[in-house]
């Protein structure tokens, strides 16, 4: 039976070996930390509980393909809940709008709040499925790398879809043609940052990403995110994938254009197939010792990272949902800060997720989780304990402005996960939650492939490689490397 070895327990290496294992392969991962997840997974504090990482659940599905691929039901695994709304924005002038999931009472939410013309948000969602339903699928279900990709019928029609607009302008130029209110144009232009990415620079195709939360639905699964990984797990043991955590590989040998073996602190594993859920720059860098490879990826923009403050509070705060967005009073200035000066934004845009809405257990009575992150620039010098006073002090401010709510002698517990702390966690280079970011209308093609062009038997899957970051691309890295390695390998 042929052996593939996966290094890495992300979202992208859990669903690649699943996948693996279910095709009749041998499948052993090697996790560095004593944890599966990588980003998401959980943390337990003071009888507070936070999911550590991803908190916006979209197209389940996903998961229903990847656990039908083992002849399981996801929901006899995880309980999910349809949200009602999936973001709750707040504006500096007072202004709040729900985004609920119903179409009806969305349009009729910003038509009412922010005064835009009738059927905006209808016709914008309509376009959103169509340009995800047509050309979107293709980009991120097929391997973009191989010619023959390309030579399908249903590429060259998808291709033929494709309007100007949608490469040479960019989101936030495309939404300021849509909307009459500039808040409109500032929640449209928040789903480029769902892939790390400045609507001021990318390209106009990334408004098909509405359509996945407001026209697919938003989900909640009981328990919190964590219970994805809990799920995934606990089925790739069940099919018989083997765990080996706290168990780091230092290098992997080659011999003849293949991979030969993995090296870790103590061992060498050999393997038939291996599949790196690991950033790509660093499996280049560290296990490859492929210095030049490493620094062509390097020079890729990177997404933004983040700044993340887990607080448990003595607060209940009927104001807030589960999802809720602060915004900043000048985007543009924000993004050019993460992205020109590659510093900490003066006026963040504060996302705050609080599970404990949902789950009474998450907190103590009469307390709450808050999971309070601000995007942050990917760069190498260290967010340093004055830079993160400071900005505490600023999002603790903003909060009161607001929300009316003073936090600042509720805070109960308090753990922070800086850019740095995702790299050494997770091996995020410099701390990017998305890999490279998407400012370029070229940067789908300069992604890496899902599979190696010098060593045959290494694949690549995760959120640093094709198709992208973000769970819903993650799981579908782990199917293109499925049907590489079946295409390749038998068992």
């Amino acid at each position: 039976m042929a052996k593939a070895i996966v290094i890495g327990s992300g979202v992208g290496g859990l669903a690649t070996a699943i996948r693996l294992r279910a095709k009749g392969f041998q499948v052993e991962v090697l996790e560095k930390n004593e944890y599966p997840g990588g980003k998401l997974s959980e943390i337990q504090q003071d009888g507070f509980h936070f999911d550590k990482g991803p908190s916006l659940f979209t197209q389940p599905a996903n998961f229903e393909n990847l656990f039908a691929a083992a002849n399981r039901n996801f929901y006899d695994y995880v309980s999910v809940k349809k949200l009602d709304e999936a973001n709750r924005y707040f504006f500096s002038d007072g202004t709040v709008v729900h985004a609920y999931i119903n179409l009806q009472k969305f349009e009729e939410e910003v038509q009412h709040k922010l005064k835009e013309k009738p059927q905006a948000i209808t016709s914008y969602l309509q376009e959103a499925q169509q340009l995800y339903e047509g050309i979107g699928k293709i980009f991120l279900d097929y391997p973009l790398h191989r010619i023959k990709t390309w030579l399908q019928k249903k590429i060259i029609k998808a291709l033929s879809l494709v309007k100007l607009s949608y490469l040479f302008q960019s989101v936030h130029q495309y939404n300021e043609k849509r909307f009459l209110n500039s808040k409109t144009m500032q929640i449209f232009n928040r789903f480029a940052t769902y892939n790390g990415s400045n609507p001021y620079q990318a390209p106009a195709m990334l408004t098909m990403i509405p359509h996945l939360e407001q026209n697919e639905g938003a989900f909640y699964p009981q328990g919190g995110m964590i219970t994805l990984t809990q799920s995934m797990y606990k089925l790739a043991t069940e099919l018989g994938v083997l765990f080996k955590f706290n168990t780091e590989v230092k290098r992997l040998h080659t011999n003849k254009g293949r991979v030969v073996y993995a090296e870790t602190q103590n061992h060498k594993i050999e393997g038939d197939i291996f599949v790196s859920n690991m950033d790509v720059f660093y499996t280049y860098n560290q296990l490859l010792n492929r210095k030049y490879k490493s620094q062509q990826i390097a020079r890729l923009e990177r997404s933004t990272s983040a700044v993340i403050f887990y607080w448990g509070v003595k607060v209940t705060s009927d104001a807030l949902s589960l999802h809720n967005i602060l915004f900043s009073e000048d985007y543009k200035k924000e993004f050019e800060q993460l992205f020109v000066q590659k510093q900490l934004p003066d006026d963040p845009t504060v996302y705050i997720n609080i599970t404990s809405k949902l789950d009474k257990s998450h907190a103590p009575a009469d307390s709450e989780n808050w999971f309070v992150m601000v995007n942050a620039p990917a760069k190498q010098a260290t967010v340093t304990d004055e830079d993160l006073k400071k900005l505490k002090d600023i999002i603790l401010k903003k909060i009161k402005t607001f929300l009316s709510i003073d936090l600042q002698t509720s805070i109960q517990t308090e753990y922070i996960w800086t850019p740095q702390g995702i790299d050494a966690d997770t091996h995020s280079y410099l701390g990017s939650l998305y890999g490279s970011a998407s400012n370029d209308k070229m940067a789908a093609f300069m992604r890496h492939a899902n599979e190696s062009s010098e060593y045959k038997n290494l694949f690549f899957c995760g959120g640093s490689v094709h198709p992208g970051g973000g769970i819903p691309l993650c799981l579908k890295s782990a199917v293109l490397v499925e049907q590489l390695v079946t295409e390749k390998f038998s068992v």
